[in-house]
């Protein structure tokens, strides 16, 4: 079975007319020495019969600990792509601007070493970051690219 996740795309507008965009990486020991691969946007899956773009909005303030900043403009939809997982991820883009060091994730249960019947706490997120599209693009799990590069073209078409 396919799962969904929804989630929100935090971006800001550079001096230099470019973007930057807002990613968490994930926490846990399975990722603790990944870069590349091992960051997300902030999703999560629907619950039963919730709309995708208020779940998207729950889960952003879930693992950032904030709610998605105010704005006077509407939110990007940025549409889905599925990952190399084949988790379909939704998502729309927000513009505005959030302290990375202010970020304090949910955290999760885990089983840790798999299979060993231990289980760990862990934050969903253990840490969070300003990187410009390209940067962004290349630390995103595969397939989470694309929703970045939306997001450019939709922004560079607002000029």
């Amino acid at each position: 079975m396919v799962s969904n996740s929804a989630g929100i795309l935090l971006f800001r507008r550079t001096s230099d007319a470019g973007i930057e965009v807002l990613l968490g990486h994930m926490g846990g020991p399975f990722w603790a020495r990944k870069d590349a691969g091992a960051w997300t946007i902030p999703k999560g899956e629907p619950s039963p019969g919730e709309d995708p773009y208020a779940a998207a909005l729950r889960e952003f303030e879930e693992e950032l600990g904030s709610a998605p900043p105010a704005t006077d403009s509407p939110d990007l939809d940025l549409g889905t792509v599925r990952q190399k997982s084949g988790k379909l991820v939704t998502a729309w883009a927000r513009e505005g601007d959030l302290d990375p060091a202010l970020a304090v994730s949910n955290t999760v249960e885990i089983e840790w070493p798999p299979r060993s019947g231990r289980l760990i706490e862990i934050p969903e997120i253990d840490r969070v970051g300003w990187f410009d599209a390209s940067r962004a693009a290349e630390l995103v799990v595969a397939g989470q690219g694309e929703l970045i590069e939306r997001l450019v073209a939709l922004v560079a078409g607002q000029r």
